[in-house]
């Protein structure tokens, strides 16, 4: 091989490194930083807006909550609805059960006015439509409400809306299961409850679990315990829940990193006066 061939290979070279690395460089200074703790909108800003709708999670968004928790269920026809009851009755003007009723029929519901006059006309939202509304740069809590088939279902919706980076799936074995056919590295909550609470912490942190829901009814004296076992074993501590800003300073100084609860804008003013800013 003549000099000035080397020459031309060892420049193609340069250039080739040099392109990789621009391109590593530009995929890490675009990847969303993620909030390390902080506060929970549960059923988005659900204590002045219609719980599990497109509004309460704007102004969840809007509010800086640094996670957002909704719940999936689906329709006799497959699709994906953001609703936590078992029924419909409750958080809108129709009646039945959600796996009993078609998208056509659910879609046509006020899901609004039960809350106040000034919602009046608030849709019941696909899962696709929400995950639209989220920045990237903040969790998603999503709590499924169903089996295996619901889990395949929002694993490859989630894959599909380019949301694996931040989306938490909160649910039980078996929807779990459906979870990881799709794919193994999406983050699973997990949800399988125990007789005791140091059951449901070993059980986590031998599966292949990111994150727990640790439970206010179930609270012990050993919480500090539990808390450094789980951070050990690099487990996210989701707390249900707390509306008071005095208990939220106090668990986040603990280490629970995300706190859930209805009384969002009080809960994230005491995060913030402990250094925890609202996402942005």
């Amino acid at each position: 091989m003549t000099h000035f061939l080397k020459i031309i290979l060892i420049g193609l070279l340069f250039t080739h490194s040099s392109n990789i690395l621009a391109l590593t460089t530009h995929v890490q200074k675009h990847d969303p930083k993620m909030p390390e703790r902080g506060i929970c909108a549960h059923r988005g800003a659900s204590e002045l807006h219609p719980e599990n709708t497109i509004s309460a999670f704007k102004e969840a968004v809007r509010l800086g909550a640094q996670m957002i928790e909704f719940d999936v269920r689906m329709t006799i026809d497959n699709k994906l609805i953001i609703m936590h009851d078992a029924t419909v009755d409750r958080t809108t003007d129709g009646s039945g059960s959600v796996e009993d009723l078609t998208w056509n029929e659910i879609k046509e519901l006020d899901a609004g006015a039960w809350k106040s006059k000034k919602f009046k006309g608030e849709r019941v939202p696909l899962l696709e439509e929400v995950l639209d509304v989220f920045p990237k740069n903040i969790w998603l809590n999503v709590h499924l409400k169903g089996d295996k088939k619901l889990g395949i279902a929002v694993a490859k919706t989630i894959l599909a809306k380019n949301r694996s980076h931040q989306a938490i799936i909160a649910c039980n074995s078996e929807s779990a299961n459906g979870v990881r056919q799709v794919n193994t590295d999406i983050m699973i909550c997990n949800m399988e409850r125990t007789s005791s609470r140091n059951d449901y912490i070993q059980t986590t942190t031998k599966g292949e679990f990111a994150a727990i829901q640790l439970l206010k009814k179930r609270e012990s004296k050993s919480i500090l315990k539990d808390i450094e076992i789980l951070k050990v074993n690099n487990i996210k501590i989701n707390y249900f829940y707390s509306n008071t800003p005095e208990e939220g300073i106090e668990l986040l100084n603990k280490g629970v990193d995300f706190i859930l609860t209805d009384n969002l804008s009080e809960m994230l003013a005491a995060a913030q006066a402990i250094g925890i800013e609202p996402s942005r």
